[in-house]
């Protein structure tokens, strides 16, 4: 919509004012790590940090939520939780905000999800533009989310001294009019950003050996191969990758009784599809039990299934994956290892 120059300490003087109106979250410190979190002062922000534990989805899908309580008694009585208050997510890599518009896509089509979707009607998102790759691990370029043109309401890369601020909805304009001392990019400003976005690419290298276009037709070729059942053997069914990943929505809800029978709550968690028990249904049976199963499942989601579902490709390049998973299955080494199977075999 337009373009803005934003100083760093008015950017602080920014997320100080949005403090008294919005509950505000970003990438902080902790242990030697990075995590989304509500922020107090704007000082325990870290814009420039490498990438976070879990992604910013905890915000709009709640690691644990209560959709409702309910007490039996008087007919039955049921009670909504309290309202999720007006959020604004700051700091928003790239990756992660694709991964949030395949979020809005699944929550909001077919069985509409009312508890995402209002929460998301009420989050305001101010991503910045990654200028180096998180560490080793990132594959966000052969993946086409370095960079984006939608998804977020203000989008920031950082010129040094100032952040340029791409206004993407009129939402931001408001709230960089209201909450900000920002002033019109001229041509210089331009130009000074278009050198760090040009300057950005040659850091960032491809990790596919295969353009992504072709992702979904080297997993549908592979789904015999016996990559599986190594990464069978070597998978601990631990669920950390599904449990890091911006892009997984599975969740199971289960109802919790007070000791008195009378009063209770039903609450929505996270669920895995890597963890034993997932697929056990009535009767006992486990229709994907063993783990070379389930990890064939997990990648042909990230590769095909969500993208023939919602038009979305179900994986990002944050490499979050990677970096959880003690027995070293990673995306890259599993795409590039069916790639190469199957260029054998031609």
């Amino acid at each position: 919509m337009s373009l803005a120059i934003l100083s760093k300490p008015a950017f602080r003087d920014f997320v100080a004012r949005l403090l008294a109106d919005y509950r505000v979250a970003g990438p902080v410190a902790h242990n030697g790590s990075f995590i989304f979190d509500e922020i107090r002062d704007p000082s325990e922000l870290h814009m420039d940090y490498p990438t976070t534990l879990l992604p910013p989805k905890k915000f709009l899908l709640p690691i644990r939520e209560v959709l409702f309580r309910f007490k039996r008694q008087d007919g039955g009585v049921l009670q909504a939780p309290p309202e999720t208050p007006p959020t604004v997510l700051l700091g928003v890599h790239t990756c992660d905000l694709h991964a949030i518009q395949l979020l809005d896509t699944v929550f909001s089509s077919g069985h509409y999800d009312i508890h995402y979707v209002n929460r998301r009607k009420k989050t305001l998102i101010v991503s910045i533009e990654c200028l180096g790759p998180c560490d080793e691990h990132s594959f966000c370029k052969s993946m086409g989310t370095l960079t984006a043109d939608e998804g977020y309401d203000l989008h920031l890369t950082d010129l040094g001294d100032q952040y340029a601020v791409d206004v993407g909805t009129q939402a931001g304009k408001e709230l960089l009019e209201k909450y900000a001392s920002a002033k019109p990019a001229d041509k210089e400003d331009v130009q000074r950003l278009n050198a760090v976005i040009s300057a950005k690419w040659p850091r960032f290298s491809y990790r596919l050996d295969f353009d992504v276009s072709e992702l979904p037709s080297v997993l549908e070729l592979g789904m015999k191969s016996p990559l599986w059942e190594e990464l069978g053997q070597r998978c601990l069914a631990c669920a950390a990758c599904t449990n890091v990943c911006p892009t997984c929505f599975c969740f199971d809800v289960k109802d919790e009784v007070e000791l008195n029978l009378v009063d209770g709550q039903r609450v929505r968690q996270w669920d895995s599809c890597q963890l034993d028990e997932f697929a056990t249904v009535a009767g006992g049976h486990n229709f994907r039990a063993s783990r070379a199963l389930r990890q064939r499942h997990r990648f042909m989601r990230k590769g095909k299934y969500i993208l023939d579902a919602h038009k979305h490709l179900g994986c990002v390049g944050c490499g979050r994956c990677a970096r959880a998973c003690i027995v070293d299955i990673t995306p890259v080494g599993v795409f590039n290892e069916l790639y190469r199977q199957q260029q054998a075999g031609s």
